[in-house]
């Protein structure tokens, strides 16, 4: 039996961090229902939206629990009556629209770890449960993680530590390296260990698909007797491309969650559009929207491919249009806003280059906003 019948626990969760969530499930195994109002202000860099789906997604399933978001642009101030009323209404205004707020079951305990906790429970006349208010078993805090959140990868749930990744996208013409590159960056942050062993790399879904199209189609053409065909033979539609950039962004997302603080990406879906234009004579809205929707890329690293020769693998059929290509990717990305550099020279060269730059892209932390205070 739960010993409270309805909890509250409030925050800007700017972001959420493990401490955050202990008080969340503490707050759970303690009573029957559980309100969690998330506060966010404009100034701040991590949207209200986010904030509130990323404690659904981890703690959604735990019954009772409900996560509701409120927009608090008051400023904070302890010693100010006036602060206080308007803080709190914004707080009875989000728990009234959630369920728990619905079903008429008033607040009967506050749980925080700050020395406000005190005076927010009095004014909702509920119990005050102080957890961790030294921090001595979750050392970290939403100012730790914005200073640093390499070293805080530890306490940020996969949703979070996503939205962090400092995307690194390699892009460039057919035979040019990209592969190459991308694997070794992917492969050289691995070896600097802590969270940066957990550095993914997300694999380009448009060569899969030509390597499934090209066994589908000398499937047909040996049921047919008919000679195998290359892959000068496929024929590519404007679904196959915005496949791929739906594909591309999916792998992405996914691999951001589960790595480091740096996700390298061998395209992205901004090439994608590149590659259309290439085969189609024109980009489609469909691929030039998802190309939009991406979350902000950290660096782009296109790979000239003067310096490698090209490689006839079966799957390629461009060569001519390497030098198109290049100069096609330079106006995409000028025209993006992105940071990007283009890498010349040999294989250990190329990656030299593209680690100085990741580098430098890592020492500018995150830069997000100060809370509102």
């Amino acid at each position: 039996m739960s010993t409270f019948q309805h909890g509250l626990v409030i925050g800007k969760f700017y972001p959420p961090h493990a401490g955050h969530h202990f008080l969340i499930r503490s707050a759970a195994e303690s009573c029957a229902r559980v309100t969690v109002v998330v506060m966010a202000a404009d100034v701040e860099s991590i949207p209200l939206a986010a904030r509130v789906d990323w404690i659904r997604r981890a703690h959604g399933e735990r019954s009772g629990v409900a996560v509701v978001g409120v927009r608090d642009n008051l400023a904070v101030d302890y010693e100010s009556e006036s602060a206080w009323l308007g803080h709190v209404a914004l707080m009875r205004e989000a728990i009234a629209g959630g369920p728990h707020g619905l079903a008429g079951v008033e607040v009967d305990a506050v749980f925080t770890s700050e020395a406000y906790g005190a005076e927010l429970a009095r004014r909702f006349d509920a119990a005050d449960v102080r957890l961790d208010a030294l921090r001595a078993t979750h050392a970290v805090s939403g100012t730790k993680v914005r200073a640093d959140p390499v070293a805080a990868w530890d306490a940020l749930e996969p949703p979070v530590r996503g939205w962090f990744a400092k995307r690194v996208v390699v892009v460039g013409a057919e035979s040019s390296g990209t592969t190459t590159l991308s694997l070794d960056l992917a492969h050289a942050l691995r070896k600097r260990r802590g969270p940066h062993a957990l550095t993914r790399w997300v694999a380009e879904y448009g060569r899969e698909l030509t390597v499934r199209k090209l066994a589908v189609a000398r499937a047909l053409a040996g049921l047919r007797g008919l000679p195998e065909p290359s892959v000068f033979d496929l024929e590519w539609d404007d679904a196959d491309f915005e496949t791929v950039a739906a594909r591309q962004c999916a792998d992405e997302d996914s691999a951001a969650q589960a790595g480091g603080p740096v996700l390298v990406c061998d395209t992205d879906a901004l090439a994608t559009t590149v590659w259309q234009e290439r085969y189609r004579g024109r980009s489609t809205e469909p691929v030039r929207a998802l190309a939009q929707e991406m979350p902000p890329r950290a660096l782009y690293i296109l790979t000239d491919h003067a310096d490698v020769p090209f490689d006839d693998d079966g799957l390629r059929d461009g060569e001519q249009l390497r030098p198109w290509m290049t100069e096609r990717f330079r106006e995409v990305l000028e025209k993006s806003g992105a940071r990007w550099i283009e890498v010349r020279g040999d294989r250990a060269s190329r990656l030299e280059q593209a680690l100085a730059a990741v580098g430098e892209e890592l020492g500018r932390g995150w830069e997000l906003a100060a809370p509102l205070g």
